[in-house]
């Protein structure tokens, strides 16, 4: 069979058992802060086996992406080492909420192993807790295994835990021996590839809170993870899950990139390493995760490095990961459509990765190596933790890759060095940023000490009105503060971006300015700092009344990060998926995926297309309280930050935009006014920031623009004053530098026939200036004849002057002058007699034509 067929098959199997066959979760879990990936097909019913959630059915089964890479469940270092470990998996799964249990569960599971595919019985093996005696006799009565392949392990192998706090309880694993020994009890949860688990049957039953106590349930519940790689393997008789149809279609791509055969052990490790790696990233930036410095997006720089570092041996120097996306979304693209919507962005951000890591990688092999020359002529077999750290902190190389290299050398690292200095940085990083618990740093975890009179989920009234009659049912004194709970109330609590209300209630005998708000389970907590507060009762009957304009400036911004977010997705593409937002009475701040800075004209297009929906009117349509599939199939885009249950709110404006949405908007677009972008920047690889402003927010924006002209305006004035002072000065003193070459040239002098001659070179930046001092050298000489030459640029300049005696009684003229010495500079010129001017091109002819004026002179004197 086909992996399709397989997969295909098991859903269908669970279908025909009453199970609601519903749709793999994102394997980036936004809404769920305790996880970086989803590591587990139960993730998405977290909230049923808490008994915080419901859903309409009792039964499900699904094929869900996993993601395991860090925290408890990390294979990351098996990977592509052995056969059947996986940082990127499908887990195929049924479950059962508060509906059957251990019996159907095991009977269901061995139907399907043994009379569907036909797997032989006798190498069929059963695990359970040690001390599950219902589970191991369910076995014995209800299945046909031999009972001797039915074993007790402890917690390590059959006690079941998502994270080190959450739902649990003891699980029953499916094992499943291909080596001829098939017989042999010792292969069971011995770690080798021969006797590998298959399905786990975990019975759900506790919840383990932070003490690490285990807290029983409201209700009992099934919930089975089958590894679907694994499953294929032994469906298709191959002794790796790598050699299956999953895989193989990359594997041979690899082979087309690296030209290097799948046949050794020593080339098949990177080629499966780097086939399983391309399937984690992939799904996870269709997901929305991108390769980051922190959190998820480090882990995925992680893998992308290790993958490109597995490259390496296969001679593979230049990017290569991204061209395997086109394979993967080939094959899997019909199942995952969302790999295939986002296929060229994926790329893009693989590609751009590879690209930025490769000199860091190369870099860091050369440190590496400089380290082992170094530990080797120490005769050590250990790098230092500090060497490593700073491979690390310095130049980017991740420590899995240094020690990955170390163990291929028969080298370790100082672990617990690197560690120590990786702790003393984190601690360095929390103590500048930590904060305190939101406004007034008062932690409410439980409702105990409020004596609630009515348990029954607050009723929010604030999507219809701002001011609401309620009853106190609960009241609570915690240090300076007083904290409120109303049966009702119009108050918002920050929820998917949008941050909380305040306002004030009134009570027959005080008005109580409330600072904020905060949930408790289904109560609202309202917190005020007025002493006048202690005058509330439980019963007593008030009007709780948001601060209308605050609010209101709120709605205008939530709607608009909703147009904001259409607006995006039209302009640069359906890539873009949210990534956090924030929505307050001055602004919204949305972050999206998108890999590179937009440009101004995307800008100017997403504001217009903004502006131009809001002002067709669009009304609100809100779509409150609707079942989530139904929601889902009107085309409503999931917003990062809430979490979905069985009912979700969707807003809607006209046919624009349609997103699930918990938050408070207008009542129609045109009461948003303008929107106006006011900055947008990067805030990490793959994820950008959009800041922007609407309502009153624009005016705000445009008076300080306005504000900001004027202070410039000012300021040019005051520098374009500045700068003639100093023009001015320069101006002065250019002149007496001039001044101080013309007092040179009227001191030295010579004669022709007792005509007196001043003559010389100066320095000028244009003939105006050259002109001026001639004027001003006939003005100093009494009686006589005035030459100057400059060179302006890469010209000559002349000017000759002679004073009135000279023309009257001697016919000299001082255009005559200045023609005869131009034609030695190759050019020409003239004037009246007393001053005229003459150009050249020729200026190394300068000192010959100063040479000549002698000469000239006398030729013309009468």
């Amino acid at each position: 069979m086909t992996s399709q067929e397989i997969r295909q098959q098991f859903l269908d199997f669970f279908r025909s058992k009453d199970h609601r066959i519903v749709q793999s979760s994102p394997v980036v879990p936004f809404d769920d802060p305790t996880l970086l990936f989803t590591n587990a097909g139960m993730n998405q019913f977290k909230d049923v086996f808490l008994g915080t959630g419901t859903r309409e059915y009792k039964r499900a089964a699904d094929t869900q992406k996993c993601i395991r890479v860090s925290g408890k469940h990390n294979d990351l270092e098996e990977v592509g080492h052995d056969t059947y470990h996986h940082t990127f998996f499908e887990m195929l799964g049924n479950w059962s909420f508060g509906d059957y249990y251990k019996k159907e569960a095991i009977i269901w599971a061995w139907e399907l192993l043994t009379e569907v595919w036909k797997l032989p019985k006798e190498r069929l093996w059963a695990t359970v807790y040690k001390d599950d005696d219902e589970a191991f006799e369910l076995w014995k009565q209800v299945t046909d295994i031999n009972p001797k392949h039915i074993l007790r392990f402890g917690e390590k192998d059959n006690f079941w835990e998502m994270g080190d706090t959450g739902p649990c309880g003891p699980c029953s694993e499916i094992h499943i021996n291909l080596s001829d020994d098939y017989d042999n009890p010792a292969y069971v949860n011995a770690g080798t590839p021969e006797c590998i688990e298959i399905w786990n049957l975990v019975f759900i039953q506790y919840n383990r809170d932070e003490t690490g106590k285990l807290n029983e349930l409201p209700a009992k519940h099934v919930d089975t993870g089958m590894g679907f790689e694994r499953v294929c393997a032994v469906l298709q008789k191959k002794s790796s899950n790598y050699d299956t149809d999953i895989f193989m279609p990359l594997i041979n791509e690899i082979v087309k990139i690296s030209n290097v055969k799948y046949e050794n052990e020593e080339d098949k490790i990177p080629m499966r390493v780097i086939a399983d790696h391309i399937r984690a990233l992939t799904f996870a930036i269709a997901d929305g995760a991108v390769p980051g410095n922190e959190g998820r997006g480090y882990v995925l720089r992680r893998i992308l490095r290790r993958a490109a570092r597995y490259g390496r041996k296969l001679n593979l120097k230049e990017p290569f990961l991204f061209q395997l996306v086109d394979v993967l979304v080939r094959t899997m693209g019909d199942v995952f459509p969302e790999i295939k919507e986002k296929q060229d962005y994926i790329k893009k951000v693989i590609k751009a990765e590879e690209q930025s890591f490769n000199a860091t990688l190369d870099r860091g092999i050369e440190l590496f190596e400089e380290l082992v020359r170094r530990s080797n002529k120490n005769n050590q077999k250990v790098i230092p933790g500090e060497d490593v750290f700073k491979l690390y902190d310095t130049y980017g190389f991740p420590v899995d890759l240094t020690s990955l290299m170390a163990r291929e050398i028969n080298f370790s690292v100082d672990e617990p060095g690197f560690q120590k200095l990786m702790e003393a940085q984190k601690e360095r990083a929390r103590e500048a940023s930590r904060e305190k618990f939101a406004s007034l740093n008062i932690a409410i975890t439980d409702l105990s000490g409020f004596n609630l009179s009515d348990t029954k989920p607050v009723e929010f009234t604030g999507y219809d009105e701002l001011k609401s009659e309620a009853r106190i049912i609960g009241f609570k004194k915690e240090g300076n503060s007083n904290l409120i709970v109303l049966d009702r109330t119009p108050f918002y609590v920050e929820a998917g971006g949008q941050i909380d209300d305040v306002g004030k209630i009134i009570a027959p005998s005080a008005e109580i300015e409330i600072v904020d708000v905060a949930k408790v389970e289904s109560a609202v907590i309202h917190i005020s700092e007025n002493s006048s507060a202690e005058s509330l009762k439980p019963g007593m009957t008030v009007i709780a009344e948001v601060d209308e304009k605050r609010r209101w400036d709120i709605m205008r911004n939530h709607s608009a990060t909703h147009f904001l977010h259409k607006a995006l997705r039209t302009i640069i593409g359906t890539h873009v998926q949210q990534a956090g937002s924030y929505v307050g009475p001055d602004r919204l701040r949305f972050d999206f995926t998108h890999f590179t800075k937009l440009s101004l004209e995307e800008i100017h297009d997403i504001e217009a297309l903004v502006n131009e929906q809001l002002r067709r009117n669009l009304s609100l349509i809100h779509h409150r309280n609707i079942p989530f599939e139904e929601a889902k199939k009107m085309g409503a885009l999931m917003f990062f930050g809430d979490k979905y249950g069985d009912r979700v709110n969707v807003v809607q404006f006209g046919d624009f935009t349609m997103e699930f949405c918990g938050g408070t908007h207008v009542k129609n677009s045109s009461q948003v006014g303008l929107f106006k972008i006011i900055s947008e920047q990067s805030i990490a690889s793959g994820v950008r920031r959009v800041e922007a402003v609407t309502g009153a927010g624009v005016e705000k924006y445009i008076q300080q623009q306005i504000e900001h002209l004027k202070q410039s305006e000012r300021k040019i004035e005051e520098l374009l004053e500045a700068k003639k002072k100093l023009e001015k000065e320069i101006a002065e003193l250019k002149m007496r530098e001039k001044i101080e070459q013309l007092d040179h040239i009227v001191s030295l002098y010579s004669e022709e026939k007792n005509v007196r001659i001043h003559k010389g070179k100066v320095h000028t930046d244009n003939m105006d200036e050259l002109k001026s001092l001639g004027d001003e050298l006939r003005n100093r000489i009494k009686s006589g004849v005035g030459v100057l030459i400059s060179q302006i640029e890469d010209k000559v300049g002349i000017v000759a002057v002679v004073s009135d005696d000279l023309i009257k009684n001697k016919n000299l003229s001082a255009g005559k002058i200045v023609g005869e010495l131009a034609k030695l500079v190759g050019g020409g010129g003239g004037g009246r007699p007393h001053l005229a001017t003459a150009g050249g091109k020729d200026i190394t002819a300068i000192p010959k034509a100063l040479a000549k004026v002698e000469e000239v002179v006398s030729h013309q004197i009468k």
